[in-house]
């Protein structure tokens, strides 16, 4: 049998912290009557892209970096593009593939969510001093790998 271990379970106290603030998440999103999958959806497809503007990503791909069914990424898609967030373009190495490409209103509402979910980030870590803000930055970083 293995000794006690009383030091803490760093895995829990990490998805309390998240929870906590992922919490705030749904609530930031609220007033764009967007979904955490449809933003999700939307911040794949800008955080995957080119300097030089947006990715145009196949609906396979953005169903494969969500982790989820490529029926379930259609229905964010289709709700994205019901939107004006994002369109479908064919793609022109594929014609069977399609590109989803966000739009000038998908964009322009991803740099104001990603402000405001800035903001309440550092609202939510304001709680730690800046050497502690900082350490935790350069752990999480090392874990990102």
């Amino acid at each position: 049998m293995a000794p006690h271990d009383d030091s803490p379970d760093l895995g829990e106290l990490f998805h309390a912290a998240f929870r906590g603030l992922r919490r705030t998440w749904a609530e930031q999103l609220a007033p764009w009557e967007l979904t955490p999958h449809q933003w999700r959806a939307l911040m794949t497809l800008m955080r995957h892209r080119p300097e030089a503007g947006p990715c145009d990503v196949r609906l396979k791909d953005l169903a494969e970096r969500l982790r989820i069914a490529p029926r379930s990424a259609t229905e964010v898609v289709d709700q994205l593009e019901t939107k004006g967030l994002v369109r479908r373009d064919p793609d022109p190495t594929d014609r069977r593939a399609t590109l989803i490409v966000p739009t000038e209103a998908g964009l322009e509402l991803y740099n104001s969510i990603r402000i405001e979910r800035r903001d309440k980030s550092n609202e939510y870590f304001a709680r730690l001093g800046d050497e502690d803000r900082a350490e935790l930055a350069r752990i999480l970083d090392q874990l990102r790998g």
